[in-house]
């Protein structure tokens, strides 16, 4: 019987022990003992990068599954952000990285690793490029958690969170390569290549006008058009046109006012069999 009780205290040790060197030491995230420097505040520097080979697989938290889009090429995104620090730090992220509160950083659900984003804090228009490099967040409907350099620098620290709108960051050259099409379906014709300056980029980027539809591909046959475009209608619930333009019917679905239905259906289309579809402002 001394022998049971000294096995049952052993093992309750041992269980104690192992519950306090999990691989977070703090139960809960807290905020660093002191502020970003000067050099921890500038933004990442975009650039291109090969995808990691860890954690660029569809996966499964908390009983929900997520999928990894293929490209960031046209990702943008509007919601809440929100920061991690002490915990965290230190730590591995989800592409075998060391996760540093003071470096510009970010979590995504969906976007592949690395992936450079420009984050705006909408309150404030103060923004921020950061290197996506780990997956989160996984609680409320928040969009991306930002490291504790990027959330100071979006002053956002106060608040604890932020809607923010997010833009991929994938073009790292002079000129700036736009191209439609679709991946699984040999009968789809390629969407002519366009070639743009970086101003030209920049003065669409900077447009007013909302982006509230999401073009899927482009198509020259209009029984092809007509097919799809139907097809998507019914599935997604949405109004789906597929205009004639230079020969070239494009199937766009929208306008979307909701831009979390807008985002999701954006990125259901991407993780799906249209890898190429974009946001765009008819």
């Amino acid at each position: 019987m001394r022998n049971l009780q000294t096995l049952f205290l052993i093992i309750s040790v041992l269980l104690l022990a192992s519950c306090s060197t999990g691989r977070y030491q703090d139960k809960h995230d807290s905020i660093p003992t002191r502020l970003p420097n000067q050099s921890e505040q500038q933004d990442a520097i975009a650039r291109a990068e090969v995808y990691s080979r860890g954690g660029n697989k569809d996966y499964q938290v908390r009983g929900i599954n997520y999928k990894i889009l293929p490209s960031a090429q046209n990702f943008e995104q509007i919601g809440t952000a929100s920061w991690y620090g002490n915990k965290f730090h230190g730590h591995l992220t989800s592409n075998g990285e060391i996760y540093d509160m003071y470096a510009m950083s970010a979590a995504h659900k969906n976007l592949p690793l690395p992936t450079y984003l420009k984050v705006t804090n909408l309150a404030n228009d103060k923004s921020v490029i950061v290197r996506v490099n780990d997956r989160g967040p996984f609680h409320q409907n928040r969009i991306i958690d930002l490291s504790y350099s990027a959330a100071y620098k979006l002053d956002m620290l106060k608040s604890g969170t932020a809607d923010v709108k997010i833009s991929a960051i994938t073009e790292f050259g002079e000129k700036i390569t736009a191209m439609t099409s679709p991946i699984t379906n040999k009968e789809i014709d390629k969407e002519p290549i366009i070639s743009k300056t970086i101003a030209d980029h920049l003065l669409e980027k900077t447009s007013t006008k909302a982006k509230d539809h999401i073009q899927v591909f482009a198509t020259t046959k209009h029984e092809l058009a007509q097919k799809i475009a139907k097809e998507i209608a019914i599935k997604h619930s949405q109004t789906v046109k597929f205009p004639k333009e230079n020969g070239i019917y494009r199937i766009q679905i929208g306008p979307i006012v909701d831009t979390t239905i807008l985002n999701n259906l954006l990125i259901e289309l991407k993780s799906g069999s249209y890898p190429n579809a974009y946001l765009k402002a008819l």
